[in-house]
């Protein structure tokens, strides 16, 4: 009986070590390929002139390493190459829309909330039904105390996506503060 209590014990141990082991390199082959594309762009962009696409992908990368200040200076410089390469496409324009909520959420997370709202509210005049376009925009919103707004925003979101569970969360708290 001790035997078999002991396989169990070693063999649910093997089996958390494996599941460990795995999860590291699967974070660790990530990291290297993030870690590559950034240093190719860098290298490229150093150089030369970029496309939307490829400032685009590195400022999205500074935001995720939290290096938001250079992510601000990419995403514009990917509005610039937007600019100079006259999008037309709808596919195009969408892109656009991802920009400007790359910038506005770069410049949320420095805190310059004024600045992050009219980014988003350029990226929902392209495209009207960016669901997470209208979460960020009622997050900052909700930043500036600007209550009303937030919920506006949020239920908007509600109409487009039902089931989107941050629109639905922050709307209900909202709700009960607007109406108090």
């Amino acid at each position: 009986m001790d035997r078999n209590l002991a396989t169990i014990y070693l063999s649910v141990l093997v089996g958390l070590l494996l599941i460990a082991v795995v999860s590291i390199f699967r974070q660790v082959f990530k990291s290297r390929r993030v870690e590559g594309s950034m240093s190719r762009l860098r290298k490229k962009l150093t150089k030369e002139s970029g496309t939307t696409q490829e400032y685009y992908e590195l400022a999205s990368i500074y935001s995720e390493k939290k290096l938001f200040s250079q992510a601000v200076t990419l995403f514009q410089k990917a509005l610039k190459a937007a600019e100079e390469d006259r999008v037309d496409g709808e596919e195009e324009q969408q892109e656009l829309a991802y920009i400007y909520n790359g910038l506005g959420y770069a410049y949320f997370a420095q805190e310059q909330y004024d600045i992050a709202i009219r980014q988003y509210k350029e990226a929902l005049k392209i495209k009207p039904d960016y669901v997470v376009g209208l979460n960020n925009l009622g997050h900052a919103y909700e930043r500036k105390k600007l209550n009303a707004q937030a919920l506006q925003a949020y239920e908007e979101a509600l109409k487009l996506q039902p089931t989107n569970t941050t629109a639905k969360r922050r709307s209900d708290s909202l709700r009960r503060l607007v109406s108090a």
